[in-house]
C-alpha cells in the first residue's frame, strides 16, 4: 500500500501545525499532532525521551527553552514501511530565539493512522552543530 496525496498533505499539515501550536504555547492541542502513547526523544543533545502525550504536553509547559518561532522544512515520506502501518518522515527544523539566535533541527519522526488521522508515533529531535555534519564520503 502506498500513500495517497491526501495522505502526504495530511503528515506535512501535521508537521506545519506543531510549529504554530508551539509558538502560540497552545500546548493542550498537541493531540491534534501526537499520538496518545507518542514518545519525543530529546536525548540526542542531553535532553529526556518523555512518554505519552500527557507526559509531551507537561515538558512543554515547564520548558523555558522554546524559540519564539518554529519553521519546518524540507519534509522527507518515506512510505516503505506502510505494511506495518509506520510512515516515516524526516524533516528540518529552524528555531528563532529570543536574541535572534538561530538554531536547526532534524526532526525524525514515525507517523501513524489513528481514526483516519495522522499522528506522529515517534519524534527524534537531532540538534545541529558544526560536529554533527557528517564527514564527505
Amino acid at each position: 500500500m502506498t500513500l495517497t496525496l491526501d495522505d502526504k498533505f495530511a503528515i506535512h499539515q501535521t508537521i506545519a501545525l506543531y510549529g504554530h501550536l508551539i509558538d502560540e504555547r497552545q500546548f493542550s492541542r498537541l493531540g491534534e499532532i501526537f499520538s496518545d502513547h507518542a514518545v519525543f526523544d530529546l536525548s540526542s543533545y542531553g535532553g529526556e525521551v518523555h512518554s505519552g502525550l500527557n507526559a509531551i504536553i507537561k515538558m512543554m509547559c515547564e520548558s523555558r527553552e522554546h524559540p519564539l518561532a518554529h519553521h519546518a522544512s524540507n519534509i522527507v515520506i518515506d512510505d516503505a514501511g506502510m505494511s506495518t502501518g509506520i510512515v516515516a518522515v524526516v524533516s528540518k527544523g529552524l528555531g528563532v530565539g529570543f536574541k535572534g539566535r538561530v538554531g536547526s533541527v532534524v526532526y525524525k519522526d514515525k507517523f501513524v493512522q489513528l481514526n483516519g488521522l495522522w499522528r506522529i508515533q515517534h519524534r527524534l529531535c537531532i540538534l545541529r552543530s558544526a560536529e554533527s555534519i557528517p564527514a564527505i564520503s
